[in-house]
């Protein structure tokens, strides 16, 4: 029997970890999967992949690594990507996985020059999104998680948008109507997002950010799960 595919690119902190899991897992809670249903890569530990026989449609994570680093498992990543796309396996890039996406067929991808978009935004469909089997499922204007530093400069050729907002404006796109991708974070929910910047709340003072700021910002919806699992009826 054929699986979803969850392409982990990173791991979260111990101590969100201790308490939500990994990436893999605030994925399967917000799609409502169980262990069964996936298979799991963890392709920065140089993980092999499964046969693309084997497996339905493909999520691939965040990650605390940056895109425009061409870490070795990165560059094997993109040109495994090359070759899926050939088989029009449906696939859905997270965060890191969106800017990897964009940059494996034929994008740029590189720092924001706003600097960081963190906590809870207001995002809005474009035409394409409001038209999208996945995107579409969304409200027209809606809120999303966030936590990055770096950004999809260039789109691929013919990739269309399905979703931006002031700050971002690559925060979805579909490519050859299999490959979608989203900068904001449907896996993450409101205390993952506030621990987060916990997490990174030295680094972030010390860029001159106000953490509370970030914090009020996060709000608590269900969106990132509709979106999941609308992902999850679209290739069953």
């Amino acid at each position: 029997m054929k699986k979803l595919l969850i392409i982990k690119t990173g791991a979260t902190y111990a101590a969100i970890r201790q308490k939500h899991g990994d990436f893999d897992d605030f994925i399967m809670n917000q799609a409502g999967l169980s262990p069964d249903d996936v298979f799991v890569s963890s392709v920065y530990k140089n993980e092999s992949l499964p046969k693309l026989g084997d497996i339905s449609a493909i999520i691939i994570t965040g990650s605390h690594a940056m895109v425009s680093d061409f870490d070795d498992w990165s560059v094997y990543l993109s040109e495994w990507l090359r070759d899926v796309v050939q088989k029009s396996i449906p696939v859905l890039g997270i965060c890191y996985g969106h800017q990897l996406i964009a940059q494996a067929l034929g994008g740029n991808v590189g720092y924001h020059p706003g600097g960081r978009e963190i906590g809870t935004v207001k995002i809005e469909l474009t035409d394409n999104g409001k038209k999208d089997p996945l995107l579409g499922v969304l409200p027209h204007n809606f809120s999303g998680h966030v936590m990055h530093s770096q950004t999809v400069m260039t789109l691929p050729a013919n990739a269309r948008v399905l979703a931006k907002n002031d700050f971002e404006k690559h925060h979805a796109f579909v490519l050859y109507d299999t490959i979608w991708s989203v900068q904001f974070h449907p896996e993450f929910n409101a205390d993952i997002t506030h621990q987060y910047i916990e997490e990174q709340k030295t680094t972030l003072l010390n860029e001159g950010y106000n953490i509370e700021v970030f914090h009020e910002s996060v709000q608590e919806n269900d969106l990132g799960k509709l979106l999941l699992k609308r992902f999850i009826h679209l290739i069953m």
